[in-house]
This record gives structure tokens, C-alpha cells and sequence, in this order.
């Protein structure tokens, strides 16, 4: 097990509290409903703990949680209103003429463009992988087969679990090819935000791997 230094932990520790105080006050009477908002957010919540658990012995990048903290944000603001009727996508749909509220395309871009940085760190320090083309592949299949998961499971909790709040859940806003569109957009977004990002990707976990004996 790898000790982590004090002068590493503190920005995660500090972005853990973030996260804690922000979830403690939008799951206390959210206008969505508490089911709707442990629904939306609470797969981000299931995967800090992933990450809390495994910080000893496989702690990440700070961008690796950077992301994560941007990510779990974007979950919060959707689950506490439901992703139809955010305010910001209102106004936007005002705004803009849209025909819909797209705030949930917004959520699932971000579903490519946070976790791929994930994937990527993980696939480079566990596996033989190298960079390159095939690497990439791999990368960009994972991000679909999640965004690909994800649709299965607003189905099964639309049809199965909670039918009762399925339809705010689902956020299709009467779009019969909602769900193609949000595996396309978080495909997208993680083909887009590597070769923006991935140099400070490389520098954080350069960063990382000095802190550490």
C-alpha cells in the first residue's frame, strides 16, 4: 500500500468537502424529489466512494479528480431539478429558440469528457497499453460501452425500478432518438476533450508519480 503525502491529499480533501456540503444542501428538499435526485446522482456518489476506497493504494492525478468534481457537479444541478427542467436550459431554450431543454445534452457530453481522462489514467498505469492509435480505440469504447450502460439502465429504472419517476429520469422530452443521441454526444465529447486535454493530463500524472516513493 502506497503512503500518500499530506501536501497530495489536501486539494482532494478539500474537493471531497466541496462535494459533501453541496450534496447535504440539494438533497435535503430538492424540487425534483429525493428519488430523482439519488437517481441522477447517485451513480457520481457510488463512484467517489470507489475512489476514496482505492486512494491508498491506486491514488489518481489531481486532474483525474478535477474531473470527477466537475462531473458530479453537472450530475447535482440535473438530479436536483431533473434534466428537462433546469433553469439554465430554459433559458437557453429561450434564449436560443431550442425546442427542448438540452441541459441533458450537456450531462452527457460531460459523461465522455470527464470519465475518459479516468480511463485513460487507469489503462496507462495498470495495463502494457502505449499510447497510439489502438489505445485510443480502446479508450473511446470503453466511454461508449459506459454511455451505452447508461441508457440501459434509465430504460431498466424506467420500465422496472421506479416507473414513477421513470419519464423525468429518462429526460427524452418526447425525442424517440434520445438515447442514440446521448451514446453520440458523450463519444463526442471524449474524442474532443483528449487532444485538448491530454497534455495536462500527462503533466498531472508526472506530477503524481513524483509525489510518490
Amino acid at each position: 500500500m502506497t503512503p500518500v503525502p499530506f501536501s497530495y491529499s489536501r486539494a482532494p480533501l478539500i474537493l471531497l468537502g466541496i462535494v459533501i456540503v453541496v450534496c447535504v444542501a440539494t438533497v435535503w428538499a430538492p424540487p425534483a424529489g429525493r428519488v430523482s435526485w439519488l437517481l441522477e446522482v447517485g451513480p457520481g456518489l457510488a463512484g467517489i466512494a470507489a475512489l476514496i476506497g482505492l486512494y491508498r493504494r491506486f491514488p489518481m492525478s489531481h486532474m483525474a479528480y478535477w474531473c470527477v468534481f466537475f462531473h458530479i457537479f453537472i450530475l447535482i444541478y440535473g438530479g436536483y431539478y431533473t434534466y428537462a427542467k433546469t433553469p439554465l436550459g430554459n433559458w437557453a431554450m429561450e434564449a436560443f429558440g431550442f425546442s427542448r431543454n438540452h441541459y441533458d445534452r450537456v450531462g452527457h457530453i460531460a459523461l465522455g469528457v470527464f470519465p475518459v481522462f479516468i480511463i485513460r489514467e487507469v489503462l496507462l498505469r495498470v495495463t502494457a497499453l502505449q499510447k497510439g492509435g489502438w489505445f485510443y480505440f480502446i479508450v473511446f469504447s470503453i466511454v461508449l460501452a459506459i454511455a451505452a450502460f447508461w441508457e440501459l439502465l434509465e430504460w431498466w429504472i424506467a420500465l422496472v425500478a421506479a416507473p414513477d419517476v421513470g419519464t423525468a429520469f429518462l429526460g427524452s422530452q418526447g425525442d424517440v432518438w434520445d438515447a442514440q443521441w446521448d451514446m453520440f454526444l458523450a463519444l463526442v465529447g471524449a474524442m474532443v476533450a483528449v487532444p485538448l486535454l491530454y497534455r495536462v493530463h500527462d503533466k498531472s500524472m508526472v506530477r503524481l508519480r513524483k509525489v510518490l516513493p
